[in-house]
C-alpha cells in the first residue's frame, strides 16, 4: 500500500527553476496548482511580464490530492445556493460549471493534451430515505435549467441505492497529466519558479513586494492561487471558510465501469473508475468531516485501511459560507481565489479565466457572482460565530489534549524553553519538530498513516522532518 495519491506517479523529472534574484514584474502568481497554472496559461499571450511561484513542486501538493473529477453534479449545491440566495443565481453556478466543463475540454483539444480525458455520466445519490426528498429538489431545479436528469435506483456498479439521478456530458481525468501539459505550453511565456516559496507580501506604494527565498520581487499585481489564502488576516478569512478533510483509497478491481459518483449524505461516498493499460482501479471518497474534529487520523483512515487499497491518502478542501467560491479582486492589484466547497477542478479552471480578465481589464459574466467582497447574507452571517467557535475549538483541544491517545507514538519535550515533538521511525530514528504550528500557534497532530504533522485548526500541513508542504504557515517546523 502507497500512503500516497495515485497521481504522483505521473509526477516527471522535468528541469526545476529555482527563484535565485531580485525581479521586477507585473504579475506574481503564488501558488502552481490548477488555479495558478490556468491563470498563467491564459495570460500568456497578454505581453505582462507574469511569473508563478510555487513552495515544492508543480501540482504536488493540493491537484495531486483530487479524485479528478470534471462535473456539474456537485452534491445539492444548487438547493444550497438557491436557500441563501435565489434559484437565479443558482443558474447563474450552474452555467458557471458548464462553462468550466467546455474551457477545460477545449483546452485539451487545442493543445491536443493526453490526460486521460474521458466522458462519463455522474450521479448523485440518497444512502438512506431521509435525504430522497433533497436529492429530488436537486433534480427539479436542474430540469428547471433545461438539464436532462434521469432517475435511478442502482449504480453502474451494481450497488442499489435508495434513490439517485443521472446526468450526462461529464468528464473524468487525470489532473497531473493535465497540469504538465499546461506547464509546457506557457513556460515559455510565464516564467515558472519550484522550490520558491513566498514568506512575505507587503504593499509599497502601487506595488506589492513579495520575500521568495531571501529575495524581493516587485510586482504590479499578485494572485493568491494558494489553496488556502496566505497573509489575508486583516480579510477574516478563517471566519469566512472553513475546512473540511476527506479520505480516499484507489483499489484495485476487475470491473470495467465508467462512471463518477457522489452520495448525498453524511459522511459523504464518492466514486469513480480509472482505467490505465492492464489495470483498473476504483476510488473511494469517505469519511469527510471538519479539521477542527475527530482529529485521530488512524481511525479517520481505518475503514479504507481495512480494505487493502493500493494507495491510500488525505486531501483538505475549504467550504465557504454561501457555497460559492471567493474569486477575485479582493485589494488594489490583490487578486484570491479560494473556496472550491470540493469542486475544484471546474472552479479553478474558472479562477483562472475570471483573474486573468480581471486583470486584462476584460469582461467576465461571472466576475460578480463570485466576487470576494460579496455582500453577506443574514444566512452566511449566522454562521460566523460557528466558524469563529470551530477555530477556538481546534485551538484550546489541540493545547489541551496533548496526551489523548492519538499522541500515543509521539514524546514532547521542552528543550531550551520551545515545545517539541518526537516521533521515532521504524528504523528507531528520531524526528524532532517544533510542536505548534507557526501559523497562529494552534498544537500539530501527528497523522501516523501520511507521516505528516498537520494543523487542526487551518489545514497546514508539515512533512516528517518539519518542512511545510500544504496550508498557511509559511515557515518549517524543523528543529535542530
Amino acid at each position: 500500500m502507497e500512503t500516497k495519491s495515485i497521481w504522483e506517479k505521473y509526477s516527471k523529472k522535468t528541469e526545476i527553476k529555482i527563484l535565485k534574484n531580485n525581479l521586477d514584474i507585473d504579475v506574481a502568481i503564488v501558488g502552481g496548482g490548477m488555479t495558478g497554472l490556468s491563470t498563467g496559461y491564459f495570460l500568456k499571450n497578454s505581453n505582462l511580464k507574469a511569473c508563478i511561484f510555487e513552495r515544492g513542486k508543480i501540482a504536488e501538493e493540493v491537484t495531486s490530492k483530487t479524485t479528478g473529477k470534471i462535473t456539474f453534479l456537485q452534491e445539492n449545491i444548487l438547493t444550497e445556493i438557491e436557500n441563501i440566495y435565489s434559484r437565479n443565481r443558482a443558474e447563474k453556478y450552474y452555467k458557471s460549471q458548464k462553462c468550466a466543463i467546455e474551457l477545460i475540454n477545449n483546452i485539451i483539444e487545442e493543445n491536443n493534451i493526453e490526460c486521460d480525458l474521458k466522458k462519463v455520466d455522474s450521479y448523485c445519490f440518497a444512502t438512506n430515505k431521509s435525504d430522497i426528498k433533497k436529492i429530488r429538489r436537486e433534480e427539479n431545479i436542474l430540469k428547471s435549467f433545461g438539464e436532462e436528469v434521469e432517475c435511478i435506483k442502482k449504480l453502474p456498479d451494481g450497488l442499489e441505492v435508495d434513490y439517485g439521478i443521472k446526468v450526462s456530458n461529464t468528464f473524468v481525468f487525470n489532473p497531473i497529466k493535465y497540469l504538465y501539459a499546461i506547464k509546457e505550453r506557457i513556460k515559455d511565456d510565464i516564467n515558472i519558479y519550484e522550490n520558491s516559496k513566498v514568506t512575505k507580501i507587503e504593499k509599497q506604494d502601487n506595488n506589492y513586494i513579495l520575500t521568495i527565498n531571501n529575495y524581493k520581487v516587485r510586482a504590479k499585481k499578485v494572485v493568491i492561487a494558494s489553496h488556502y489564502p496566505y497573509f489575508l488576516f486583516p480579510y477574516l478569512m478563517p471566519l469566512k471558510c472553513s475546512l473540511e478533510k476527506s479520505y480516499i483509497g484507489v483499489f484495485k478491481t476487475v470491473e470495467k465501469c465508467d462512471f463518477s459518483a457522489i452520495s448525498y449524505s453524511n459522511p459523504v461516498l464518492s466514486l469513480r473508475y480509472l482505467e490505465e493499460k492492464e489495470e483498473k482501479y476504483k476510488f473511494i471518497l469517505t469519511n469527510s468531516h471538519n479539521i477542527s474534529v475527530k482529529p485521530n487520523e488512524k481511525e479517520n483512515f481505518s475503514k479504507l485501511k481495512s480494505k487493502n487499497p493500493s494507495y491510500l491518502w488525505s486531501n483538505i478542501d475549504i467550504i465557504t459560507k454561501d457555497y460559492m467560491p471567493y474569486i477575485g479582486e479582493i485589494d488594489k492589484n490583490l487578486f484570491i481565489a479560494t473556496g472550491y466547497n470540493t469542486w475544484g477542478m471546474t472552479n479553478s479552471t474558472l479562477a483562472g479565466t475570471i483573474i486573468s480578465d480581471l486583470i486584462l481589464k476584460k469582461e467576465n459574466i461571472y466576475a460578480h457572482l463570485f466576487n470576494p467582497k460579496r455582500h453577506n447574507n443574514i444566512k452566511t452571517i449566522i454562521k460566523y460565530p460557528l466558524y469563529s467557535f470551530l477555530n477556538s475549538y481546534s485551538f484550546l483541544n489541540s493545547k489541551i489534549n496533548r496526551s489523548k491517545n492519538w499522541y500515543k507514538n509521539i514524546k514532547f519535550k521542552n528543550i531550551n524553553g520551545t515545545k517539541v515533538a518526537i516521533y521515532k521511525d521504524e528504523n528507531n530514528i528520531e524526528h524532532v519538530v517544533k510542536a505548534n504550528c507557526p501559523h497562529l500557534g494552534c498544537g500539530l497532530i501527528f497523522n501516523e498513516i501520511e507521516k505528516t504533522w498537520d494543523c487542526p485548526c487551518h489545514g497546514s500541513r508539515f512533512d516528517l522532518d518539519g518542512h511545510a508542504i500544504a496550508g498557511p504557515s509559511n515557515y518549517d517546523i524543523s528543529f535542530k
